[in-house]
């Protein structure tokens, strides 16, 4: 007779709640306009976790890191957690937070040493893919000192050999590699390709330094046919003239030899020995330049004048700079003097007059016109030798 009157009760409990519900809105429901971004707050149907987790904001998300990254678990259990970690951050391909969550492992210092290795060899792939070839080579290090028999780590250095052009190193680790396993296809494909890697950089350098000496003895001979000439050279890096200098200004010169000035010319010599030099002449008038790649030492300054003008320069606008009208001079620095040069004269000739000082191995002359005011200007107060 009881269980009726229950029944009853039940009833009235059940449309009391329900009808609860009619009068007032249940407080966490979801809406239908905005249900998909409601379900993305739940962990279980989360598409992506965000990169910080705020306990006030996703407390749920909150109390489940606490229980997965317990520091009440052993060294060994937060390590493997951070290890999964690390390998679902990897295939996503976001190697950066795949190397902290790996590093995170490492800091546990547990005591299982081929847990260590792997998060070691897995730390290595993700700074490869970051191209931190050099951390990653680290990695794999410590890797195999801790399992010298990893085949993974062995693989991923031999990779990080070749990426930093370590050639005989990448050999020496697949080498190392196919003692273990003969037949591992990646590292004999490796080998194949370091090993010819290996022998071109040989076979490179082994020309660069046969070219070296070639041109360094090319250098020296010219160095010698200039002291030969009784020619006086100025190293702008010793600031010294080449008779009174310290035994490394040879070296310098052989230096400036050896290298092109701004303009991409050098010193040369022909079949023959005769020389030919960049020769830079200078209008101070109006502050304007010329520059000869190649003017042989038997050749007269007229010739390349007579070229040089045969058309008249855009900045000549009183079209005076005439072959016949031009003069050139040499400037000695140390005494403040210039010296004029005779057009007849050759450049050898000029080179070799006991006050003319090549610089930088690429001499310079001022011209000018000869009856302009300016040239009467620049001259005056200023003793002027004329080259014989």
């Amino acid at each position: 007779m009881e269980l009726p009157e229950l029944d009853a009760v039940s009833d009235d409990a059940m449309d009391s709640f329900v009808e609860k519900f009619r009068s007032q809105s249940y407080r966490g429901r979801f809406h239908e306009d905005q249900w998909e971004e409601e379900f993305e707050k739940i962990p279980l149907f989360m598409k992506k976790t965000p990169s910080e987790i705020d306990p006030m904001e996703n407390p749920d998300l909150a109390c489940l890191q606490s229980i997965i990254f317990d520091e009440e678990r052993s060294p060994e259990e937060q390590a493997k957690t951070y290890k999964d970690e690390g390998n679902d951050y990897f295939k996503e391909k976001d190697y950066k937070k795949a190397v902290i969550s790996y590093t995170e492992g490492l800091k546990k210092k547990c005591a299982d040493p081929d847990l260590n290795a792997v998060l070691y060899t897995n730390r290595a792939a993700a700074q490869y893919y970051l191209g931190n070839f050099r951390s990653a080579l680290n990695d794999v290090t410590a890797a195999r000192k801790l399992k010298p028999c990893h085949l993974k780590a062995i693989i991923r250095g031999a990779l990080c050999h070749l990426e930093l052009k370590n050639f005989a190193e990448a050999v020496n680790w697949c080498d190392k590699g196919l003692q273990i396993d003969a037949k591992e296809k990646k590292l004999l494909e490796m080998r194949v390709k370091a090993d010819k890697l290996k022998r071109t950089e040989q076979r490179d350098l082994r020309k660069a330094k046969l070219k070296e000496q070639k041109e360094r003895n090319q250098y020296k001979a010219l160095l010698q046919s200039i002291k030969a000439r009784n020619i006086r050279l100025v190293s702008e890096a010793a600031g010294e003239e080449e008779d009174s200098a310290s035994e490394g200004l040879g070296e310098l010169l052989l230096d400036g030899l050896s290298s092109e000035n701004p303009y991409g010319a050098r010193l040369s010599a022909d079949d023959q020995g005769r020389l030919s030099w960049p020769v830079l002449f200078l209008y101070p008038e109006y502050a304007q330049s010329d520059f000869i790649a190649t003017f042989h030492e038997d050749s007269r300054f007229i010739d390349h004048l007579m070229v040089m003008f045969v058309e008249t320069p855009p900045w000549d606008l009183e079209r005076k700079y005439c072959p016949d009208n031009l003069e050139v001079y040499f400037e000695d620095e140390d005494r403040a003097e210039l010296y004029q040069v005779p057009p007849e004269s050759t450049l050898l000739h000029a080179l070799q007059h006991p006050r003319y000082f090549v610089k930088a191995l690429t001499p310079a002359f001022l011209v000018c016109v000869g009856s302009s005011p300016f040239c009467r200007n620049y001259i005056q107060g200023r003793k002027v030798h004329q080259v014989k």
